[in-house]
């Protein structure tokens, strides 16, 4: 009974009831990315995505991201996205976990700049 309630009622446990609803009656599956992320289209043109797992909107793929804002570009029909060897795979927002950026993680470097004016 419960799950039925976060279906009906909340956005962030993937998809609600009306977006499944108009999902099934207008949406037409356009295709699938390697996350297994869902892309539709209906007929007047909007698009939309039901993500899977977590909804996380930098979980999109830069070849579908151009798809989802309208963005012409030659491959947009083809979905068929040809990877090279010098392009890294897409990784969605790693910000506050430990694999995110962060310039001086080697805490000494800090401590040298200001050690060096010290003297």
């Amino acid at each position: 009974m419960l799950t039925i309630f976060k279906k009906i009622f909340t956005w962030w446990n993937q998809d609600t009831f009306g977006t499944k609803l108009k999902t099934i009656f207008t949406g037409k599956l356009v295709g699938k990315d390697s996350f297994g992320n869902k892309y539709y289209e209906n007929k007047k043109g909007k698009r939309w995505v039901i993500y899977y797992g977590e909804i996380d909107a930098s979980k999109i793929p830069v070849e579908w991201y151009s798809w989802m804002h309208f963005t012409p570009n030659k491959i947009e029909n083809k979905h068929d996205f040809q990877k090279y060897d010098w392009q890294k795979p897409h990784q969605h927002n790693l910000t506050g976990t430990n694999n995110s950026y962060y310039p001086y993680k080697d805490k000494n470097v800090l401590k040298k700049k200001y050690k060096s004016w010290k003297n």
